[in-house]
């Protein structure tokens, strides 16, 4: 897998992913918004996104 999640984008994933988690906490539907925070939070960390590869697009200035 090559990285195609750059700097910014990769923040912003971990901080979304990250305040979907702790909506999880204090809310009653903990399920889905812990299943739809760990999916940023995954690919912020991994620099990888599967569907920008389906489409072709890249956040990464260079390889990792």
């Amino acid at each position: 897998m090559q990285a195609n999640v750059g700097g910014i984008d990769r923040t912003l994933r971990i901080v979304i992913g990250s305040l979907l988690l702790l909506v999880s906490m204090t809310s009653n539907a903990i399920g889905l918004w812990g299943v739809l925070g760990m999916i940023p939070i995954v690919s912020g960390f991994m620099r990888f996104c599967p569907l920008y590869n389906i489409i072709g697009v890249s956040t990464c200035k260079r390889p990792a």
